[in-house]
């Protein structure tokens, strides 16, 4: 166990069904909603702990939507799209596409942990320094009658 990769299943589940969800939707709804099926494989790419399990996360993410596509969720292919090329084409494309969008959501939570410890450095950068102590008034030693008469020191 200890040579395979640390997968993080809950991501790659739940990428793919919002990926597939969003094909629904457009297809139920309207077609605009289409592009946001990305949402769920930036989710897959992103829960994973490396850019290359990630890459590969969002490619295996895609593939509710390549058998979305060969159930016709996306209308009917035509001309070279309805030979077996043009199908195998169009499911390597959605495969790659896969790959890139996983690739940037592993990308963006990488930069997103260097910014935190980056920020967590600046902010002990400041703790241990001796604050300045305000300035102090420094009391006389002058004595007067009246304050001391009226405050009864």
């Amino acid at each position: 166990m200890n040579g395979l990769p640390n997968i993080n299943i809950k991501a790659l589940v739940f990428g793919a069904a919002i990926a597939a969800g969003f094909i629904l939707f457009g297809y139920q709804i309207n077609d605009w909603l289409y592009p946001f099926a990305s949402i769920g494989l930036l989710y897959a790419g992103y829960g994973q702990e490396n850019i290359t399990l990630g890459t590969l996360m969002g490619a295996v993410a895609s593939t509710p939507i390549i058998i979305l596509f060969l159930d016709g969720y996306f209308g009917q292919p035509s001309g070279f799209f309805i030979t077996e090329t043009g199908i195998i084409a169009i499911a390597l494309t959605i495969i790659i596409v896969g790959a890139v969008v996983g690739f940037v959501g592993a990308w963006a939570k990488r930069s997103r942990e260097k910014a935190k410890v980056e920020f967590e450095k600046q902010q002990k950068i400041g703790k241990n320094k001796k604050k300045k102590k305000k300035a102090e008034v420094s009391k006389t030693n002058e004595k007067t009658t009246f304050v001391d008469k009226v405050f009864k020191k």
